[in-house]
């Protein structure tokens, strides 16, 4: 068993970096004494038990939601041969978002869901340490020592090396660690390869298995150990007083589904188009996605940088640098959730999410990309207010409860997976029109 090293070329010299971490989406540090958030409501048992009717009523009604289904073709044929085929190619699912993904709820829900239907993949891509405060994955438990600076985030400031995830982490000192429990038959980690990086050692539990050095010509950096199957804990050790910069671990295994959640707090699609594009294509061509998920604009709506036009110009633009970097990939737009804001004491609906949807559905349309329309589906405009009632959405009107989210993700494989079925049976016909016209002619 050995580590094999390898980097891509081409890169510019980095250049400043700004930290920036948030809890939620769209927190900022004030000087002045914050006012007190409004009570909570009191919901009596009679009125969540009225709205859980609500949202279930919302879910059977608000069921044509799919746009552009076709667009997920590839993916499903990869997902048909994964179950069906004796050598099992892995298929990755990555899915970027906003604090809805950060959470890792709502994805858990869904990464839950995908593996116990096709199979376990292991946890794929996740984030080395644990770079900002609420970072989680449940598959993937991880964290470090307290001398690691954290980059990227929403502002994506400094040089755009932020890896796949849009976040890397850092330090200069020796003796620095970070650690990832997981289970797996392939471990990769991903750091900047730079001109005087420093050394890191590689432990399997106690076990010592390789030193490598990030020294070398500006470049995403890699290296891959193939390793026992079963549960692991792999650290990373810095070995001297030189940088270091780490973008994460790849747990995989040999078959099934990775369903790798590349959240941050406070997000926008437009975070994506400031990581460094050489270094996001290398990193997608390594991952070979069959499926990438996008979910945004729940903090665009409230931005008023953007306009309807602009936004779609924006999300037209990403989508198209995607198709570029993984031309494979099939591409899934979740549309924003509904979500409300306070006017002068009063909670109303957010009018900015009506154009945001509108941008991205034209986007979609334009570029072939599959869309799911998730205000929609939870029930249309102000039904936000039915999913606080029922205990399925916090009360800031903006984000689910871990119970809202994962009836989210129930919600969302069960339309995906109704387009599957619709396309195994399409794709059976096609290939053996003979047998099914005869078996019509036989009902």
């Amino acid at each position: 068993m050995r580590l094999w090293p390898g980097v891509v070329t081409g890169m510019v010299a980095a250049g400043t970096l700004l930290l920036l971490v948030t809890p939620f989406e769209g927190a900022t540090k004030k000087k002045t004494t914050r006012r007190a958030a409004p009570p909570s409501p009191k919901i009596s048992p009679a009125v969540r038990a009225a709205s859980l009717r609500k949202v279930e009523d919302y879910l059977e009604e608000s069921t044509r939601t799919f746009a552009q289904p076709g667009a997920l073709v590839p993916v499903f044929e990869q997902l048909l041969r994964l179950g069906s085929e004796p050598n099992k190619t892995p298929v990755h699912i990555l899915h970027f978002g906003d604090s809805h993904t950060a959470a890792d709820d709502w994805t858990g829900g869904l990464r839950d869901l995908f593996k116990e239907r096709f199979g376990d993949g292991g946890s794929g891509f996740s984030l080395a340490g644990h770079p900002f405060l609420g970072y989680r994955r449940f598959d993937a438990r991880g964290g470090g020592t307290s001398g690691w600076q954290s980059q990227g985030f929403r502002s994506a400031a400094g040089d755009g090396y932020f890896g796949l995830g849009g976040v890397s982490i850092s330090t200069e000192r020796a003796g620095e660690s970070v650690y990832i429990d997981s289970e797996c038959d392939f471990l990769e980690i991903e750091y900047l390869q730079q001109p005087g990086g420093g050394e890191l050692a590689l432990y399997d539990s106690d076990q010592r298995l390789e030193d490598f050095s990030t020294d070398g010509e500006l470049a995403p950096g890699f290296v891959r150990y193939q390793t026992p199957p079963g549960p692991h804990r792999f650290t990373l050790r810095t070995l001297s007083s030189r940088p270091v910069r780490l973008f994460g671990w790849v747990a995989d295994k040999s078959a099934g589904v990775t369903y790798e959640a590349l959240g941050i707090n406070g997000a926008e699609a437009s975070v994506m188009l400031r990581w460094d594009e050489n270094m996001l294509a290398t990193y997608l061509q390594r991952r070979s996605p069959g499926l990438i998920v996008l979910a945004y604009g729940t903090n665009e709506a409230s931005d008023p940088n953007w306009n309807s036009e602009s936004y779609q110009a924006m999300f037209s633009a990403l989508l198209q640098r995607l198709r570029r970097e993984a031309p494979a990939a099939s591409i899934l737009v979740l549309g924003p959730t509904d979500r409300w804001y306070r006017y002068r004491g009063v909670l109303r609906p957010l009018p900015g999410i009506d154009y945001i949807i509108a941008a991205q559905q034209d986007a979609c349309r334009e570029n072939a990309c599959a869309y799911w329309n998730t205000r929609e589906r939870m029930g249309g405009k102000g039904s936000m207010r039915a999913w606080v009632s029922a205990g399925l959405g916090q009360i800031d009107y903006v984000h689910f409860t871990s119970a809202g989210y994962r009836r989210l993700a129930a919600v969302l494989f069960g339309d995906i997976l109704q387009q599957y079925q619709t396309y195994k049976k399409t794709r059976l016909e096609i290939a053996d029109p003979v047998s099914h016209g005869q078996a019509h002619q036989d009902r």
